[in-house]
């Protein structure tokens, strides 16, 4: 029989110790921490919780080369044809993004939700022009398509969030955007150093450069992560079921297990009932041989994560029947 993981990630709509419960009773084998929201430090609550349940499989996802922009005093509501400066004196911003972007660099935030191209950079900022508006919120991914940014594998919090993993009851780390076999072997080390050299090691693709260098770092890895929401930042978004349907095939030909994540059930953020669209995903994602599924915003941060974790495992489970 093929065992399939469920996974929720944790957030403030679900850590209460009963809807924790449920979602166990759901089906849910386990949950995902962001750590790029916070240390492993101060979540001692969210852990309490996790293991006051029972959940057996904790993954914390790490900051990684992923970019991101900083804190906000607040949301802040961007309109189409609006300024927007990133960097010094406006929105935080890696440094390492303003020194590589230039004028016409089209930047996606939020998994792609907004949408700013620059039209100066200084060195000190960019500013940019809204050309798809939303709103803002902290800590939102940010995504430069077609440019390189130079980034570490890991980051200083997340050399100090391995040295905490073994005694937090991790089980798994999730490496956002892979780059190469390097970047595998510098977190097997750091694991190995920080004494955590048990804990599986997955790998998110998330970019181009993750998608070609699959096959190089495939014997590397427990996992592979096929992440869509920057992933389809990446290409023109009606690209990205072929590429999830290429990599879903060269995992299952190299016996290396896979997940697949990112709005499998979005409009449950705010209803009861997902879309027939979304049922369909989740049930192709397994046929195609996917070992694990996820839920991110559903379950962190949507009115309904219960309720979501019960169609994601019915729905995968009929893709076995």
């Amino acid at each position: 029989m093929i065992f399939l993981e469920f996974y929720g990630t944790i957030g403030p709509a679900c850590a209460q110790l009963e809807t924790l419960q449920r979602m166990v009773e759901a089906g849910m084998t386990g949950i995902r921490m962001n750590l790029s929201h916070g240390p492993l430090s101060a979540h001692k609550d969210w852990l309490d919780i996790i293991h006051a349940v029972g959940i057996p499989q904790l993954l914390i996802d790490l900051q990684g080369p992923e970019l991101r922009i900083g804190t906000l005093p607040q949301p802040l509501v961007l309109e189409p044809g609006q300024s927007l400066r990133l960097g010094q004196g406006g929105v935080p911003c890696p440094a390492a993004l303003v020194h590589a972007a230039r004028p016409g660099q089209n930047l996606l935030l939020d998994d792609g939700r907004l949408l700013v191209q620059v039209a100066e950079a200084d060195g000190a900022a960019l500013q940019c022009t809204v050309v798809r508006g939303g709103t803002l919120q902290s800590r939102k991914s940010l995504a430069a398509p077609g440019l390189t940014v130079a980034s570490p594998t890991l980051t200083e919090e997340d050399l100090q969030n391995l040295q905490l993993a073994g005694a937090c009851g991790v089980t798994g780390v999730m490496l956002p955007f892979v780059r190469g076999a390097e970047d595998i072997r510098t977190l097997r080390r750091a694991l190995e150093q920080a004494g955590a050299g048990q804990i599986r090691i997955f790998a998110k693709i998330e970019s181009l450069a993750g998608v070609q260098a699959l096959p190089e770092f495939l014997p590397l890895v427990d996992e592979v992560v096929i992440a869509r929401g920057d992933l389809g930042n990446a290409m023109p978004l009606w690209e990205l079921p072929r590429c999830q349907k290429q990599l879903s095939a060269v995992c299952r030909s190299a016996g290396v297990p896979f997940m697949v994540v990112t709005q499998m059930l979005d409009s449950m953020c705010s209803r009861a009932v997902p879309t027939r669209a979304e049922v369909s995903d989740i049930y192709n994602a397994v046929a195609d041989g996917a070992s694990s599924v996820m839920l991110t915003g559903e379950t962190a941060a949507g009115q309904y994560p219960v309720e979501a974790m019960e169609y994601l495992v019915r729905t995968a489970r009929t893709a076995l029947e």
